[in-house]
């Protein structure tokens, strides 16, 4: 077996994968201040590709850099959550007009499979939230336009660092399914209108839980 050896780019970009999952499962906390040394010392690199990875994470939002004083786990106020919330539902609620309009059988078959699936996830919610996020970056990829399935990733990112009070919810997941099953109703039935306003009574809906 050859050896791969990693380039200082392949570094920092796993380095920021890595961090990334951290933030995202908390063990980053929103607010915290990201200690360079401790980390670099954990991942036994220096602290060159750290910082790089830090820049990587403060364009997609998810890190703030502050003048001398360090890197910080974003915390989000409730104006960004609305921010965020309003693009997801513009951007997501034209991609589902698109699916209704042009989607394939067996695109609409493939979104239907995510749909099932997110069904047996109910009572998980660390598996509903991946297989939410693979329903609706799906669809995204159905709408066929990368310009927005770009902008939707990168909200997304943001978005997941309040996803669990939206998820712990009484009710929510519950009425996430019924959104959802709207959604692929007005999909089946090639109803571009009723598509639109589906998915944007999801965000409405899910705006409202997360706030």
């Amino acid at each position: 077996m050859s050896v791969v050896t990693l380039t200082p780019r392949a570094l920092y970009e796993q380095v920021a994968e890595q961090l990334r999952q951290r933030i995202f499962q908390h063990e980053l906390a929103p607010g915290s201040w990201i200690d360079e040394l401790r980390i670099a010392e954990e991942f036994g690199i220096s602290r060159t590709p750290l910082r790089e990875a830090l820049k990587v994470l403060a364009t997609e939002g998810l890190v703030t850099m502050k003048v001398r004083r360090g890197a910080y786990v974003t915390e989000t106020s409730d104006k960004d959550l609305r921010d965020v919330y309003h693009l997801l539902a513009l951007l997501e609620s034209d991609a589902a007009g698109a699916v209704a309009q042009r989607a394939s059988s067996a695109d609409l078959a493939s979104l239907q499979a995510l749909h099932d699936e997110l069904e047996h996830a109910a009572g998980e919610h660390e598996r509903f939230f991946a297989v939410n996020e693979r329903f609706h970056m799906h669809l995204l990829t159905l709408a066929d336009n990368r310009w927005r399935e770009q902008m939707v990733q990168d909200l997304r990112k943001v978005m997941k660092l309040n996803r669990h009070n939206s998820l712990l919810k009484r009710g929510r997941i519950e009425d996430s399914l019924a959104e959802h099953r709207a959604i692929m109703a007005a999909l089946r039935a090639r109803t571009p209108d009723a598509a639109v306003q589906a998915m944007r009574a999801h965000f409405a809906n899910g705006l409202a839980a997360a706030v």
